[in-house]
């Protein structure tokens, strides 16, 4: 076969929608649809390994955890895995009263019998019929043309009412898909469904689901929309019946198509979480629901506990989640970029002042703990991370609020050690960094071994005096530090603890410093509460140094600070 030069010249433009006026580009998602779970069956037939009956039971339980209504059990005609565990959920009990099973079968009278033989027992039910009506498919696949299709849907029509009699203690309910809808002529899906309508005689009551499947993505998801809101404004009696999307991701658009499909007028939408699926999957009916959760719409099912949702998908159907699917990957609630991490601080700590329910964190569109993720996992370190993430870190792990000139100065700091070890840093690799730069003695060339204050009395004469032209007392720091490991008894004057301090370093070898910045807080509670002293001093050569002190007592957390930022010189 010759390659072509542009491989696009084998492929055509998706035809519009001729809809005049179309309505669904003006509206919003006001409510939640009904929700339909594939994942037993659409889900289930697309697995390397398809799920056992204990790893079926375990999903099962986990979608009416969540708060599906309708869920799809399988494919009982396939064979007897399928309808023995069909029928063996619906004998033990397990299946709620308020949640619904379907199944679903191919047009063919033996297998829609099977079909609701699998069900039988079951308070209600739902039995799903398909047959495709696309041009490619009645051309290449069955050799038929549009009557002999048309013929197919209205005998399965015709199986449905008499299996549903023959069976009267289920309440049947009904669906029919035109598989293939979004690459049908849109008036002979019409034509095909408004015949299987009039052999089902739905009513507003009691109305047929009729799904409307992407079976392949052939379009932009607009198109989709638009193939909806035809279908909805030219189908007869269209108040007996519930438009259903079924929306696959070939163009991986598969859950904007979903949404847009619902402002074009759906009622329900089929899928499976985190997108399991034939092909490139189904809809992800996480991100669906989810999506709804963070406009302030109630989508009616209970993701608070994502890991325990992904870690039940990820044993059942033995395939990974992905660490960037949206809202339910490892990685969505972490930031790596600098400027990432300040923002999403900035922005906790803005909720945390305003003190209100309503959430606005930049880069983060849902509180991670809406779905039992903590806040701890928010930010991670590497070589691109900057100061905001850095003084996440040690503030969400040690409680240690750094001022904004410091955590610029420590960022250079990990930074360095992120660069070093090619590797994502964890609390403990930036603790360790900070204890070393900041707070460790050993190897320090000034530590502290004790320490007293005492005040002078005021001088007379020519001392120093305040501006009302009285004697100023000083305070007077008397220490024993170890200086370049040898125990030195030193003293020093100042007006304050930390300039007395600070005279008694420089009177013993230490850097000439002045004070730019002090400040402290407290850390834990009550009995265990400590101080955090912060220090900025500058040198007589304009070098900025830091300091930070940690100690039960805020005056000697004050004097490890000052000896902190003299070990920085």
């Amino acid at each position: 076969m010759t390659m072509l030069r542009d491989p696009s010249a084998k492929y055509s433009a998706f035809p519009q929608v001729p809809l005049a006026n179309r309505e669904w580009p003006g509206r919003t998602i006001t409510r939640a649809p009904i929700w339909l779970s594939t994942d037993l069956r659409d889900g289930n037939q697309s697995l390397i390994d398809p799920m056992d009956a204990e790893k079926k039971t375990r999903f099962f339980d986990l979608l009416v955890k969540a708060g599906f209504k309708e869920i799809e059990v399988g494919f009982p005609a396939s064979g007897a895995t399928d309808f023995d565990y069909i029928q063996n959920l619906v004998r033990s009990g397990r299946i709620p009263d308020d949640v619904t099973p379907q199944v679903l079968t191919q047009s063919r009278a033996d297998l829609i019998r099977t079909s609701f033989d699998s069900l039988a027992g079951a308070k209600t039910a739902i039995v799903h019929v398909y047959n495709a009506l696309a041009p490619a498919w009645r051309k290449i696949v069955f050799g038929m043309d549009k009557a002999d299709i048309k013929a197919i849907a209205i005998d399965g029509a015709k199986q449905l009412r008499d299996n549903a009699a023959r069976l009267p203690g289920t309440d049947w309910r009904f669906q029919y898909s035109p598989e293939c809808f979004s690459t049908t002529e849109l008036d002979f899906s019409i034509e095909t469904c408004a015949a299987v309508m009039e052999i089902l005689a739905p009513t507003p009551d009691n109305p047929i689901i009729l799904n409307l499947p992407a079976t392949v993505e052939a379009a932009t998801p607009n198109i989709y929309a638009d193939q909806i809101e035809y279908f909805g404004k030219n189908l007869p009696n269209r108040d007996a019946a519930i438009l259903s999307l079924h929306t696959h991701n070939d163009r991986g658009t598969g859950v904007a198509a979903a949404e847009l499909g619902l402002l074009a007028g759906a009622d329900r939408v089929e899928g499976c979480l985190f997108g399991n699926g034939e092909r490139t999957g189904n809809t992800c009916l996480v991100t669906v629901a989810l999506n709804m959760y963070t406009q302030g719409v109630d989508p009616a099912l209970d993701f608070s506990n994502i890991d325990e949702v992904i870690q039940t998908v990820e044993y059942c159907n033995n395939l990974p989640v992905h660490p960037r699917h949206p809202y339910g990957g490892e990685l969505v609630y972490t930031a790596f970029s600098g400027s990432h991490q300040d923002a999403i601080k900035k922005g906790f700590a803005a909720r945390e002042r305003r003190n209100d329910e309503r959430w606005e964190v930049p880069y983060l569109p849902i509180d991670p703990a809406d779905l039992g993720r903590s806040y701890e996992a928010v930010i991670r370190v590497n070589s691109q991370s900057g100061k905001g993430g850095v003084a996440w870190v040690l503030e969400q792990d040690k409680g240690l609020k750094l001022p904004k000139k410091m955590q610029a100065s420590f960022s250079h700091v990990v930074q360095a050690l992120a660069d070093e070890t090619s590797r994502e840093l964890g609390a403990e690799d930036i603790w360790h960094a900070f204890e070393r730069q900041y707070l460790a003695t050993e190897a320090k060339r000034f530590q502290l071994v004790d320490w007293s204050e005492h005040h002078s009395s005021p001088e007379r004469g020519g001392g120093p005096r305040n501006g009302g032209g009285a004697p100023t007392a000083h305070r007077i720091f008397a220490g024993v530090l170890r200086i370049d490991g040898q125990e030195r008894s030193v003293s020093g004057r100042g007006n304050g603890l930390m300039s007395s301090v600070i005279a008694a370093l420089s009177e013993s070898g230490g850097p000439v410093m002045d004070i730019v910045d002090y400040s402290e807080h407290a850390i834990g509670q009550g009995s265990n509460v400590q101080a955090a002293a912060y220090v900025e001093c500058r040198t007589a050569d304009g070098k900025s140094l830091f300091g930070c002190g940690l100690d039960t007592d805020v005056a000697t957390a004050s004097v490890r600070a000052i000896l902190s930022a003299a070990n920085g010189a």
